[in-house]
């Protein structure tokens, strides 16, 4: 199981995958890539895409294939023996998800009946930092889990608004958040996204990817969040700062 292996104190564990669901091939294909190289390296690993991406730059943005084929094809990856992290945007897809992890995104890390039905989901939650919040902030994030009683949850990193569509990433908060929960994850691709960039669209800096993942490592994490993508170039979400999959490119 990726929660129980998954620990601050523990071998470091990654989660991965594209930014948004694409077809059930495509999802079964990748997931398959990454854990043949993640058995080779003996990394422990969650799937990560996501089902519905409603947080979207324009109303024009792709945002899945749509929610019963993502239902039908992560259920594809499961059945393989791959276990699925998925995000929510509304406290009835905590539910309807077919996910082993749910994940509360950063822009709703501090909507109370979207993390109320995570915690009573009975799954694991991974909940990312707002861009707009200081990590001794979590801490109150922490407590509503407890209170509608999650004790299985996990904080991720992914950037600081840093004036307009730009981010930087503070390593303090990893260890400050370590205070709140055995598991902190650094996002290292939405780390280096520039929201908005494009206009219609975020733009990105792939390349520091691996200089965050090592600068994460170096602080101590449990786990690294990779979106990655056989051809980001040409990825329907977020690909100016998702990875090439090929485990030799960036």
């Amino acid at each position: 199981m990726f929660y129980e292996n998954c620990g601050n104190d523990k071998p470091l564990s990654l989660i991965a995958g594209p930014c948004a669901f694409e077809s059930k091939d495509h999802a079964v294909e990748t997931a398959e890539a990454i854990r043949e190289i993640c058995n080779d390296l003996n990394i422990n690993f969650i799937y990560k895409t996501s089902f519905d991406k409603a947080n979207r730059s324009s109303a024009d943005s792709f945002r899945s294939a749509g929610f019963d084929e993502a239902y039908y094809g992560m259920e594809a990856v499961r059945a393989r023996g791959i276990e699925v992290l998925t995000d929510v945007h509304e406290p009835w897809h905590c539910e309807a998800v077919n996910a082993d992890i749910i994940q509360i995104p950063a822009f709703l890390c501090r909507q109370t009946d979207l993390i109320q039905a995570a915690a009573q989901s009975g799954k694991p939650v991974n909940v990312k930092k707002g861009q707009f919040l200081s990590p001794w902030e979590m801490k109150n994030v922490a407590e509503k889990l407890r209170k509608f009683g999650c004790d299985k949850y996990m904080f991720t990193e992914r950037g600081t608004t840093f004036g307009y569509n730009n981010l930087v990433v503070d390593f303090r908060s990893l260890e400050i958040m370590k205070q709140y929960t055995d598991r902190v994850v650094m996002d290292c691709t939405h780390a280096v996204q520039l929201p908005g960039g494009n206009g219609m669209t975020s733009g990105g800096q792939r390349q520091y990817v691996p200089l965050m993942a090592r600068a994460a490592t170096a602080v101590g994490v449990s786990a690294v969040f990779l979106e990655v993508h056989e051809s980001p170039d040409f990825a329907p979400s977020d690909g100016p700062n998702m990875i090439y999959l090929d485990r030799k490119s960036t």
